[in-house]
């Protein structure tokens, strides 16, 4: 029996420890239950011994791989080829000694026996039979006429196309077995929102399923951008750059609100401290920020030109050229000699004399030339006769000639046109009425609490978001 299988080409599995051997059947001996293998591979490598034992329990697995004769078929342009069959047997068959079907006793060249076994093409047989493998040609390695020999790609690839391949998939067949309209309405009908069932919506009631940085995933309220109200509409509305409904207060609204926030702890110096803040920041921007102001360009330090007249106006102009003057900005003030001036100029006019700033009294100690700014401080809400005085007009008419670019910090309203064109208009806390030739309007905050607006009877919500200054557009 044992005889039988005496030049088979088998392929024997001892685990991952030992590996796979391949070889030719050289013994059997079922009294010491060992197989000896002839010309050994050793996980596709040949052995450097000629002849390898093993014992049954060694064996994992079993498989037979010899050729049969297959004369009877023809191939055009090659001659008779063998194809080879395996079965397997696990360690239990081994020990039995059973086997399932009969093989031939051909042997096989010296090459490294074939490792990749080709399955039976789907759908010619429901049969589990033998698995057939590409038939080898007969070549011959370094013009010896010796035996049979494989091709390179046979002992790598194993075995050939299937003949599964041979005939064309069809697509359009397959394609029409797939209800896209039936997937689609199983899908939605599974799609739950809240335990209840999510309609299938149109294309445009879709949800996108990308978002933008500034755009919210979940569903937030309806965004209401009126979200200030007054009492007494001054006749003009802004609105910032998200969207956001700014009115505009008369002069008289304007007042009580900061004689309410004075009275509640928001003293005149606090003010004019967040006044000045705010506006040197403002400057500081329309200078060029950080990229005129840096380390590397100490020798182009911008200039700036304060006009104050002696109200609180131009305490805030005071206010804002010492803030400037710290940011190592060149500060020019100019404000008149007067025998008498507010509490309140004096005050932030002795803080601005401790800076590097400089201070004139004359037009004509101002620069000559251009300088890079021009802040306007000169009106007042209080006394418009100011603009008759020969100090007012002389300096209103500098600023003209300068051709340098204009900032009025709180200018008043009024039908008289201002004598300085601006080109950019600070407001405080809420706008005034502006008209179209004080140039871009900006609106900073000066910290009234929202209970100080509420006394006056205005409903108020923050406009300022992340800012301490934004600009305002004509509604």
């Amino acid at each position: 029996m044992a005889a039988d299988w005496l030049g088979s080409v088998v392929s024997i599995n001892c685990g991952p420890a030992l590996g796979v051997y391949q070889g030719e059947v050289s013994s059997v001996d079922q009294g010491s239950q060992t197989i000896s293998l002839r010309q050994p591979f050793h996980n596709g490598v040949r052995c450097s011994v000629p002849e390898v034992t093993f014992r049954a329990m060694d064996i994992k697995e079993l498989k037979f791989l010899d050729i049969q004769s297959s004369a009877n078929k023809t191939s055009v342009g090659q001659g008779a080829a063998k194809e080879p069959t395996s079965t397997s047997s696990g360690h239990s068959d081994q020990n039995r000694g059973t086997h399932s079907h009969a093989t031939s006793t051909n042997t096989q060249s010296s090459t490294a026996p074939v490792t990749i076994l080709r399955r039976a093409p789907t759908g010619l047989s429901n049969s589990r039979g033998p698995t057939q493998a590409t038939p080898k040609k007969n070549a011959v390695r370094n013009g010896s006429a010796g035996g049979p020999m494989r091709p390179k790609d046979d002992e790598c690839f194993g075995d050939g196309t299937d003949e599964g391949l041979d005939t064309d998939f069809d697509f359009e067949g397959n394609l029409a077995l797939f209800d896209k309209a039936a997937v689609f309405s199983q899908i939605d009908g599974n799609d739950r929102y809240g335990n209840r069932a999510r309609p299938r919506s149109t294309p445009s009631e879709r949800t996108p399923s990308r978002y933008r940085h500034d755009e919210n995933v979940l569903e937030g309220k309806p965004v209401i951008y009126r979200q200030i109200l007054v009492p007494q509409h001054g006749g003009k509305e802004y609105c910032t750059d998200s969207g956001l409904v700014v009115p505009s207060v008369s002069y008289e609204l304007h007042k009580r609100l900061l004689a309410a926030a004075e009275w509640q702890g928001l003293t005149v110096e606090r003010r004019l401290e967040m006044t000045g803040v705010c506006s040197s920041q403002m400057a500081l921007t329309l200078l060029g920020g950080p990229n005129r102001l840096t380390p590397k360009n100490v020798h182009q330090r911008p200039t700036v030109t304060l006009l104050c007249g002696p109200h609180i106006q131009g305490a805030q102009g005071i206010s804002c050229g010492r803030h400037l003057s710290n940011h190592e900005v060149e500060v020019i003030l100019f404000l008149p000699n007067f025998v008498k001036m507010q509490e309140s100029v004096t005050n932030e006019l002795n803080l601005y004399n401790k800076t590097s700033g400089k201070q004139v009294a004359n037009v004509k100690d101002l620069p000559v030339s251009p300088v890079d700014l021009v802040i306007n401080c000169l009106d007042c809400h209080e006394n418009p006769l100011l603009r008759e005085q020969s100090w007012y007009q002389s300096a209103a008419e500098w600023a003209n000639q300068n051709r340098a670019p204009v900032l009025s910090i709180d200018p008043p309203v009024g039908e008289q046109q201002h004598a300085v064109e601006a080109k950019w208009t600070l407001s405080l806390g809420l706008p005034l009425p502006l008209a179209e030739s004080e140039g871009r309007v900006y609106l900073c905050d000066i910290g009234i609490p929202k209970l100080v607006f509420q006394e006056v009877g205005i409903d108020y919500h923050s406009p300022f978001g992340c800012k301490f200054v934004i600009p305002l557009h004509a509604a």
